[in-house]
């Protein structure tokens, strides 16, 4: 039955895609457009169903990670399917009653394939949004109402009519400190920018808000903090010429108040340590490029940062010097008796691996833990060539049936039990420029 629904689709969409659309007129193509749009909705209501039953499964596995590498989306995108898909199926209580889903309207909207990512968001965000003491039989209304017109609107028209609801269902506007501490928050976008700039997104509380604005009163005045001076003011007041010579603006003078305040902060003892390193910055690059004064390091959260810039940022710091065999890239070998890795086995692994060597995981290097690939218990030194980092879900499944080796060139192969289809292979997410120089596939180990 399995391979003869997979059949069966395959066979509609081929028929759908030989249809020559110049061949009709415009309300059988738009018909046409209509039933497709539906179908590809009602196609991803199943796609969640079938990820959120495979998420619940005991396989040992980060299940995110894996549907993410199944079908080749982030594992962002899977983390918000897994979340939609919670929200729209099918409950059942602890002694294995029925439940309706979460959001009922919007799951029966969703899954006949009336509506689709962009009108869930607009519901989700409705709901998210509204403060606690909501009365549970108004907001089950709410989600009622706009799921019955998201089978109408487009999404940015159901936005415009969430609005409205917001105000009427909230009238006064009122919102409790719980309410506002919920949508606290501060995120990075993803990605750099081809530039090496980044976005990101700051939801601040009232109090972060003011310690800000006090902050930025003085670091942030023209002539404070300014990067192109030979020596920038960050104590004291500027004089008159060096303020009327900023020509920065506003927003990159706060940038660099900010920058300021971090650079003053990073490195110092009293923060203790983080994983047995300073809290400071910690970057990786070749000697080519320091002597170039070319191309990007590549720091232990995964962020490029151009050499020039890494220089400017070393002048004052401690170094440490890490060394790797010209020809295979391998570091030299760092080797001790005793179990836990030393700092500067942390630092061979923050340029070596940069983040968890189990493939496609994204968790970078300074969220990691040091796994020793043949067990210490067993007898595995902690040597470097015996060292990798893991993050802390998939080191948990090194006790499961996962097992790890090395290759020749001193990569982190993961072997999944043999009840998994999953590849023996290690990880290039942190080292992209693998696939550049062809050097993505593992050598024979």
């Amino acid at each position: 039955m399995f391979a003869a629904a997979i059949a069966t689709l395959t066979q509609g969409i081929n028929a759908i895609a030989d249809v020559d659309p110049s061949s009709l007129g415009l309300a059988e193509q738009l018909r046409l457009l209509d039933a497709v749009e539906t179908a590809k909705r009602q196609l991803a209501a199943v796609s969640h169903t079938i990820a959120i039953t495979a998420a619940k499964s005991d396989a040992p596995t980060v299940m995110t990670k894996a549907i993410a590498d199944a079908i080749r989306v982030s594992p962002a995108e899977a983390r918000r399917r897994l979340r939609d898909a919670e929200q729209l199926a099918p409950r059942t209580t602890l002694t294995g009653d029925p439940l309706p889903p979460e959001l009922p309207a919007t799951a029966l909207a969703w899954h006949t394939g009336m509506l689709d990512g962009e009108h869930l968001r607009v519901i989700q965000k409705f709901l998210r949004d509204l403060p606690n003491d909501i009365a549970p039989d108004v907001v089950a209304d709410s989600e009622a109402f706009l799921a019955s017109y998201a089978a109408e609107l487009r999404p940015d028209q159901l936005e415009k009519l969430a609005v409205q609801l917001a105000m009427r269902v909230n009238p006064d506007g009122k919102f409790t400190d719980e309410d506002r501490a919920r949508q606290r928050g501060f995120t990075w976008n993803p990605s750099q920018r081809p530039d090496g700039m980044s976005t990101g997104k700051l939801v601040a509380t009232p109090e972060l808000r003011a310690m800000i604005d006090a902050w930025m009163a003085k670091f942030a005045a023209p002539g404070m903090c300014n990067p192109d001076d030979q020596s920038p003011v960050t104590t004291g007041e500027p004089d008159t010429a060096t303020a009327e010579r900023d020509q920065r603006g506003h927003a990159q003078r706060q940038h660099d108040a900010l920058a300021a305040l971090l650079r003053s902060t990073l490195g110092d003892p009293t923060l203790g340590q983080h994983n047995g390193l300073p809290v400071t910055v910690i970057a990786t690059a070749t000697i080519q490029d320091l002597q170039a004064q070319t191309g990007h390091a590549v720091t232990a959260s995964g962020t490029y940062l151009p050499i020039k810039d890494l220089i400017r940022m070393a002048a004052p710091a401690y170094h440490h010097l890490t060394i790797f065999d010209g020809v295979t890239g391998r570091a030299l070998w760092l080797g001790r008796t005793k179990r836990i890795a030393t700092p500067d086995q942390r630092i061979v692994l923050h340029a070596q691996d940069r983040g968890c060597s189990h493939p496609g995981c994204d968790i970078p290097g300074y969220l990691c833990e040091v796994h020793h690939v043949e067990e210490w218990a067993t007898g595995g030194p902690t040597d470097i060539d015996n060292l990798t980092f893991a993050c802390a879900q998939h080191h948990k499944l090194l006790g499961k049936g996962w097992r790890t080796k090395k290759t020749a060139t001193g990569r982190t192969q993961w072997i999944p039990p043999p009840q998994l289809p999953l590849p023996i292979t290690t990880n290039h997410f942190h080292h992209p420029e693998r696939f550049l120089t062809g050097g993505s596939d593992d050598p024979a180990p």
